[in-house]
């Protein structure tokens, strides 16, 4: 079957948007991106830069390889930093060793278990410095995270698409109005496609609000911040991450030890189920050790950044990791669109008009999976 160039205009230029133009370009179609900001400002430069396979559930392993190989072309290819550093979920509870033992077990035989390895104390210490050895129990290994700096790649990646497939990026330019073979500017212009894929984030008032109505979508504020350099060409490893996490990613929810873990943390710290806390640690190439986080959600959310809030991501990564220092070069917080039925929301609402958003903080690890697989699916390959 033939193909045929299209014109593809792309609004937003986060990952999911430069994740879609990416794929696009490869199959040789015209690509234009257009971005409200000057810059990337949203979600997609305000997390961990975590490419977290392991996090993801059974039935989007390969969306998330993928995503993960096409980093590490991206890198290759677009001179990004990434880098294939594995990570290590950190146990120094009982309970949250024992959701170790059993995932590791249950996933011995499968996919995953060519990944994936029990490690004692003094391997978890061989791997990471940074780990707090006190009450050390153990760790789960895996090989598939990768690490990115989002600032620098997000706002890196278009003018190597520039560079390498001609994209067009209009920053610094709003989207009013998009229907089926057009959008409209601000500034009263009109640019006409034969395909519109809108990937704007949390903003889902600005275009189509009435695709929107009635969708379990809402908007999830995390909290996170930044170590300035470690001394000495200090490195943490793998990215880290404690027993809290194992309540929040749905791949272990199959486990049945993780109930007596998440009882335990109701009981004892119900502060940190209030603000959605679990802890993780990152490194980026510049050796600040990117820290957090938080979850709040729909109403719940104000614009104002509470102290409270840090200082308990902070108690409870102080149970997990040693750093040579804990000065803060920055903190911040984020905002993006969980979709609360699904991995991701998908709509059509005219013909070759596309929405994509609602990821949630998956959106650094599957954008380019999705990407690609939407366009299979647009594309369909007759071999």
């Amino acid at each position: 079957m033939e193909k045929h160039t299209q014109r593809v205009g792309i609004v937003g230029a986060g990952v999911v948007g430069l994740a879609h133009a990416w794929s696009a370009a490869e199959r040789g179609h015209q690509v234009t991106v257009f971005e409200r900001s000057p810059r990337a400002f949203g979600a997609s430069i305000r997390n961990f830069g975590m490419v977290w396979v392991i996090g993801q559930p059974d039935h989007v392993q390969d969306v998330a390889n993928n995503s993960r190989d096409r980093w590490l072309r991206a890198g290759r290819e677009g001179g990004l930093w990434v880098n294939p550093c594995g990570s290590i979920h950190m146990a120094h509870r009982d309970d949250e060793w024992a959701v170790l033992q059993e995932y590791a077990a249950v996933n011995q035989a499968g996919s995953r278990g060519s990944w994936l390895k029990l490690l004692t104390p003094e391997e978890v210490l061989q791997r990471s410095p940074a780990a707090n050895p006190n009450g050390l129990l153990g760790g789960l290994w895996s090989d598939r995270e990768c690490c990115v700096d989002p600032t620098s790649a997000i706002r890196s990646i278009p003018p190597w698409l520039e560079r390498q497939y001609g994209v067009q990026f209009h920053f610094s330019t709003a989207v009013v109005h998009a229907e089926s073979g057009q959008v409209g500017l601000a500034s009263g212009q009109r640019h006409v496609f034969d395909r519109i894929i809108i990937c704007s984030g949390d903003d889902l008032a600005t275009l189509r609000p009435e695709v929107f109505h009635g969708i379990p979508l809402r908007a999830c504020k995390l909290h996170m911040m930044r170590t300035t350099a470690q001394t000495e060409g200090f490195r943490i490893g793998p990215h880290l991450a404690g027993g809290l996490t194992l309540r929040h990613y749905p791949n272990f929810k199959t486990c049945g030890s993780l109930q007596a873990l998440s009882d335990r943390i109701e009981s004892e710290t119900p502060e940190l189920n209030q603000f959605g806390i679990h802890v993780m640690a990152s490194q980026n190439h510049r050796g600040e050790v990117v820290l957090g986080d938080s979850h709040e959600y729909g109403d719940a959310i104000e614009p104002f950044d509470r102290q409270e809030i840090d200082g308990l991501i902070l108690r409870e990564l102080h149970k997990i990791l040693k750093l040579p220092h804990w000065n803060m070069e920055s903190h911040w917080h984020g905002v993006y669109a969980k979709y609360a039925e699904g991995l991701v929301f998908e709509a059509e609402p005219e013909p070759g008009l596309h929405i994509c958003t609602g990821l949630g903080g998956n959106g650094m690890t599957l954008s380019f999976g999705i990407a690609e697989r939407a366009w299979n699916r647009w594309e369909p390959t007759n071999e």
